[in-house]
């Protein structure tokens, strides 16, 4: 079969396609004939071994697939050959077959295509985890969302309001600002590319209170980090509850000082590990999510598909950041 590998750590123009020998299931086990791949920026950094994990290389990156269930494993159970499923293996989803544990497996619903489910796990299950789970958001509270294009913060938009939030969306360009408003954002602002003096921060902090409303935003959802980190702290309201989502930015440096005068809650956000120990409560959301997308109140957006031989394109688009919702790689017919 053809695979995407790393085979040394870089950007993606290291990535390779080459043919590898097919797998076969252990015990437990299910091969997934992978039909679409969702891109997510956690691919752009464990390719250059700057994730949390690092896998042995060769390896092929891809962490969310749909696909049909090919083969069955000898002691698997309630999953047969031909179902259509989503798997969230982490890392190895970039190849024609897959084999994965069947007891993780997502059943696709009828309604919902290879690309849209192979966009839906990581992206709503992180931003619903975040929101519902650690932010805690209530009906009537005000969400700003940094990055309110991208694949996380597209969803963060849809769940806010599905949630009864009011939805203020922060992108960096008009074009991102209109998408992300036309997932149901109620008010929207377009923040500068690029480092921020103390100048800067403290107008781009005055533009996410004037969008905000006068108390400020109850929860911050935080997807970019670096500079924009201090405006949006500032422009919190008492009590509020700052999400730490990711750093495509840069890692800023947080002042405490605002944390203790409006006495706002940091929240740390990290959806792998909160599923692996927490399976349940994942099982539980997943149920949510699914529910939500059965009443249209959430729906994948991709922007652009790349076949398997440019899963190194569909990468550096994202890591680009040149993406409105989500990137999906096609695999097959």
């Amino acid at each position: 079969m053809r695979a995407v590998l790393s085979k040394s750590a870089g950007g993606s123009e290291t990535l390779v396609v080459e043919e590898v020998l097919d797998p076969t299931p252990k015990p437990g086990e299910v091969i997934i004939e992978v039909k679409a791949v969702g891109i997510n920026y956690p691919d752009t950094l464990i390719i250059e071994d700057k994730y949390q994990f690092r896998p042995e290389r060769p390896f092929a990156p891809g962490a969310e697939v749909a696909g049909v269930v090919e083969a069955v494993g000898e002691g698997v159970k309630g999953v047969f050959k031909g179902d259509r499923v989503i798997a969230v293996p982490g890392w190895g989803g970039l190849v024609e077959r897959l084999a994965v544990k069947a007891e993780t497996l997502i059943p696709i619903p009828d309604a919902m295509s290879f690309v849209e489910a192979a966009a839906f796990v990581m992206t709503y299950g992180t931003s619903y985890y975040a929101l519902k789970d650690r932010a805690r958001l209530q009906p009537g509270e005000t969400l700003l969302v940094l990055g309110a294009a991208g694949g996380v913060g597209a969803a963060a938009v849809e769940l806010g309001k599905a949630m009864g939030a009011r939805v203020v969306a922060a992108a960096s360009t008009n074009a991102k600002v209109e998408f992300a408003l036309d997932l149901g954002a109620d008010n929207g602002l377009i923040y500068p590319s690029g480092a921020l003096d103390k100048a800067g921060q403290k107008e781009l902090s005055g533009e996410f209170k004037l969008a905000t409303g006068r108390d400020g935003a109850d929860v911050v959802y935080d997807a970019v980090g670096g500079d924009y980190c201090d405006p949006a702290l500032r422009a919190m309201d008492w009590n509020g509850r700052y999400l730490v989502v990711g750093f495509p930015a840069g890692i800023p440096s947080l002042p405490l000082n605002l944390t203790l005068l409006k006495s706002v809650s940091v929240i740390g956000v990290f959806w792998g590990a909160a599923v692996a120990r927490d399976p349940k409560g994942h099982a539980a959301n997943m149920a949510e999510l699914m529910h939500f997308y059965a009443e249209g109140r959430i729906k994948p957006r991709v922007s652009k598909t790349f076949p398997l031989e440019k899963a190194g394109e569909a990468i550096k688009a994202l890591g680009d950041r040149q993406a409105l919702g989500k990137i999906v790689v096609t695999v097959g017919d």
